[in-house]
């Protein structure tokens, strides 16, 4: 069970309370340009629910990995014009973080109004959790709202530092998120099935056996899927291997709860127009790469995501990005959609398939937060759900 977290209605609001708003909108941009905007449209509920009460926004975020250092090209600006489209009114930008002009446009801020400052990672002290970065950023509001859930497992600056200072509490997506999540861990209906890809099968090993308990059966697929086979005597030619974690693998499949392929796609090199055959999943050639699940295997796993009245389903079931291999990914996405149990797709790759693939609004829950996401099930808490039990509202 996780521990409960202050909600939105537990802050001292009134007419003109001015709320440091820590959202997620660590969105993919290219040359200025949002291709998705999941995160910011997922970050409204709670904005507007603040400006109906005529509270006044400062509203902060991450964007990208530009090592403390000032880079236009990570620029939170074009996520204000977003806003601004999505409000109907305008979202001030703020070029600085804690300077003397940002904190200006905060105080002039009226009732109702909101403003975006910049990139919180131009700033060294964000990820170095700097005590003197965080409280510098109080100044700019009142109280505290972390609706950043895709951050809220990283102890930087602007998730942890507020709470120590200001009254805290869950934005709408941040309080949703844990709901669903714990709710897997808590009182999950059965049969209850978790779909698991991606490269490294170490990345998920705490979360597998963390679920091991709770869940009925476990879908294997992506580059995790050869150390398994491996682990049940197979030969995977080039694939990725973690050749340390193979006998933590046979003890998992000595469960009977690991389901994992019986055929791939194999490809001579990993680009669009590579040689590609469909093998046995134990009998890749030598010099051949798996690059997704084969059709037997993703057929397999629709048929038993058919029968589930529970889903979680985290990391692609090949390199999906490259249309070639993304048939299991597809497959897969797609009896996800169609299962009529209830569904949740756990952030990352896996969530940006199926928006991609147009299905999202037939899964009952897309995480915003993929690392988040994974840390919560397997940790049962998050540095910034801590921080928010820690403050004093």
């Amino acid at each position: 069970m996780v521990d409960p977290v202050p909600q939105l209605e537990d802050l001292p609001l009134q007419r003109g309370t001015r709320v440091l708003l820590r959202a997620d909108f660590n969105v993919p941009m290219t040359d200025g340009v949002i291709e998705d905007d999941l995160r910011i449209t997922a970050s409204l509920p709670t904005i507007e629910w603040l400006l109906e009460r005529h509270c006044e926004i400062v509203a902060c975020s991450h964007f990208g990995r530009p090592k403390g250092k000032i880079d236009p090209k990570y620029s939170l600006e074009p996520v204000a014009k977003r806003l601004t489209e999505l409000l109907g009114h305008e979202v001030q930008f703020a070029h600085g973080i804690v300077d003397f002009d940002t904190l200006g446009c905060a105080e002039s801020l009226e009732p109702g109004q909101m403003m975006l400052v910049e990139n919180l990672r131009f700033n060294p002290g964000e990820e170095a959790n700097d005590p003197a970065f965080a409280t510098n950023l109080t100044e700019l509001g009142d109280v505290y709202v972390n609706d950043a859930f895709g951050a809220a497992h990283r102890a930087h600056a602007s998730i942890v530092g507020p709470p120590r200072v200001l009254p805290s509490a869950a934005g709408r997506l941040l309080a949703r998120e844990v709901e669903v999540l714990s709710g897997l861990l808590d009182s999950p209906k059965s049969p209850f099935v978790v779909v698991l890809g991606g490269a490294k099968v170490s990345d998920k090993l705490g979360v597998i056996d963390a679920l091991l308990d709770r869940c009925d059966q476990i879908l294997i697929g992506g580059a995790m899927a050869f150390t398994f086979l491996v682990a049940e005597g197979g030969h995977v030619g080039d694939s990725l291997l973690e050749a340390d974690q193979v006998e933590h693998c046979k003890r998992l499949l000595a469960t009977g709860k690991i389901l994992i392929p019986t055929d791939v796609v194999a490809a001579d090199e990993i680009k669009v127009d590579a040689n590609a055959r469909h093998v046995g999943a134990k009998s890749i050639p030598d010099g051949w790469k798996g690059v997704d699940i084969g059709p037997e295997t993703a057929g397999t796993y629709a048929d038993v995501l058919a029968g589930a009245a529970t889903v979680l389903w985290n990391g692609p079931m090949g390199i999906f990005e490259m249309a070639p291999f993304a048939a299991g990914t597809r497959t897969v996405a797609e009896a996800v959609a169609d299962c009529r149990g209830f569904t949740v797709v756990g952030g990352g790759d896996s969530a940006a398939a199926v928006r991609e693939m147009g299905l999202a609004p037939r899964v009952d829950h897309v995480s915003t937060g993929g690392g988040a996401a994974l840390e919560l099930i397997e940790l049962g808490d998050l540095p910034g759900l801590q921080a928010l039990r820690a403050s004093r509202v």
